[in-house]
């Protein structure tokens, strides 16, 4: 049609960029409309976003992408759950997992079978029937998709990846499917008189004109926050830190199947391993604690030699009010930021640009189609947020300032209905297209302690043995079945075994 999109500008590379051009060079493949990427080598990527949540797979494998290819070019492992430590109270650990916990009990819910189970005495965890948390715990992995018909069947997985090589891995892909990749540094952004971007300047004068832009910029936000002034909200009343260390570690061993998340004095760490190194990070407070002293905490508790100098990451959480804007569509940093407790910052990347692809514009870009963009991407970034600061909002801990500044945090509404709705009877309000579903809030709520006064009346329906019965059997029927499972460092080795990279070659040498 005449009005269709010939011309679009991605602004920015790392994860962002690649992972956007790749899926529009995939779904516009049979269309004339170009596709011109600008980045720069001198400008450093975050780097820092390399645990992932399962739909990044299902983008894997929408692109046509070898599952196994993508694991061997990336460096990256499994991920089965995230293992918290030290959250709700010092030497308390629980898993979130991937997949189910349980299955129906007839038409009941597992979970609603296991509270009447508790209410009755019953001495099992809830983890307890989770495969995921179970093999996770175990360092063990197997496919759910190679385990049909047994209770491995529900459980689900991510990956860990490194993020330079991702975003390498999916430049090569986006540039096979006709992508122009221009390197330089954008100088200056011209508008037209309704305030629409025209064109980006680059230094040397080059200039890059198009229909529809995308800012993957990162923090900067070159086009969505800096050109069109697009207003930022604010979360940092009720997610308090605001600063990242990172480092990267050679592993000393073969890495565990989940990402580590570590509560500590001001903050939090994490260990994720891919299978010959490990990203390491302390997310802080600088109200509470300065970057030298962030620093040598996180060096004092890594595991293995650094591999390259630790980076500062100083950031800010919140989101730009409209992430589609005029004809500019805001992907990753550049739209907003939830600090990486959930390790969902490359999944919003993925639903941004699945998004734009359901509420595609043309020339115009219809404001109405951009305000339902922006309506669904803004309950996304909403749902992360609450979930995030559940983990913070629900602590036991005082035993420093970061902690108790949580005990006067005040909750965002959403959150605070959500909570007392699951503690009448352990409901759950459903959204659309969530991306937490119950098992990850049944997880954490029970991690962090907060149980339902209640089961539901109707699970009074099934016979007083059943219950008993069924908790009996299945936890140790999962356990033997995993206690047969190779080790995830072997599972690695024989299906995607990725080679040493070569820093580690010459280190090793």
């Amino acid at each position: 049609m005449a009005n269709n999109l010939r011309k679009i500008v991605i602004v920015g590379g790392g994860s962002a960029g690649w992972i956007t051009a790749a899926m529009l060079s995939h779904y516009l493949k049979d269309s004339p409309c170009e596709i011109e990427l600008i980045e720069s080598e001198q400008i450093g990527i975050i780097g820092v976003g390399e645990s992932t949540i399962p739909p990044f797979l299902q983008l894997i494998r929408s692109l046509g992408i070898s599952e196994k290819e993508f694991m061997q070019e990336t460096q990256a492992a499994f991920k089965l759950a995230i293992r918290f430590e030290n959250w709700r109270q010092k030497g308390e650990v629980y898993y979130h997992p991937f997949g189910l916990i349980g299955g129906l009990v007839d038409v009941h819910e597992f979970y609603q079978v296991w509270l009447r189970g508790k209410a009755e005495g019953h001495p099992s965890s809830l983890q307890d029937f989770a495969p995921a948390s179970v093999m996770a715990d175990r360092w063990k992995f197997m496919s759910p998709a190679m385990a049909p018909r047994t209770m491995l069947a529900n459980a689900n997985y991510a990956v860990h990846i490194d993020a330079a090589l991702l975003a390498k891995f999916l430049r090569k892909f986006a540039e096979a499917r006709g992508v122009k990749r221009t390197e330089g540094i954008v100088k200056d952004v011209a508008t037209r008189p309704d305030g629409f971007i025209e064109k980006v300047i680059l230094q040397d004068g080059r200039e890059a004109s198009g229909d529809l832009f995308i800012d993957c910029s990162g923090f900067r936000s070159l086009l969505n926050g800096k050109t069109l002034g697009t207003e930022f909200l604010d979360w940092s009343d009720v997610l308090l830190n605001d600063r990242a260390i990172a480092v990267q570690t050679a592993n000393i061993q073969d890495p565990h199947p989940y990402t580590l998340a570590q509560a500590q004095d001001f903050g939090w760490r994490w260990r994720i391993p891919l299978q010959h190194r490990a990203g390491n990070g302390y997310v802080y407070c600088s109200q509470y604690c300065s970057d030298d002293e962030a620093l040598a905490t996180l060096m004092s508790q890594v595991e293995g030699e650094a591999v390259r100098d630790p980076w500062l990451v100083p950031f800010k959480t919140g989101m730009r009010k409209q992430l589609f804007n005029k004809n500019c569509v805001a992907i990753g940093l550049a739209g907003g930021f939830i600090e990486p407790l959930e390790s969902t910052a490359l999944h919003l990347i993925y639903r941004g640009v699945d998004y734009l692809l359901r509420f595609f514009p043309d020339r115009d870009c219809d404001a109405t189609l951009a305000a339902e963009y922006n309506r669904r991407m803004q309950i996304d970034y909403e749902e992360i947020r609450d979930f995030i600061v559940l983990h913070y909002f629900t602590t036991k801990r005082d035993d420093t300032p970061f902690w108790r500044a949580y005990q006067q945090v005040t909750p965002p509404e959403s959150l605070r209905e959500r909570i007392e709705l699951f503690k009448s009877s352990g409901v759950l309000r459903d959204g659309v297209d969530d991306m937490f579903r119950a098992p990850s809030w049944q997880s954490v709520m029970e991690g962090m302690g907060i149980r339902p006064k209640r089961y539901q009346q109707l699970v009074d329906t099934l016979p007083a043995g059943v219950v008993k019965g069924l908790l009996d059997k299945s936890a140790p029927m999962l356990s033997e079945l995993v206690d047969t499972l190779p080790s995830h460092g072997d599972f690695l080795r024989q299906h995607c075994p990725a080679p040493m990279p070569e820093a580690l070659l010459k280190r090793a040498g």
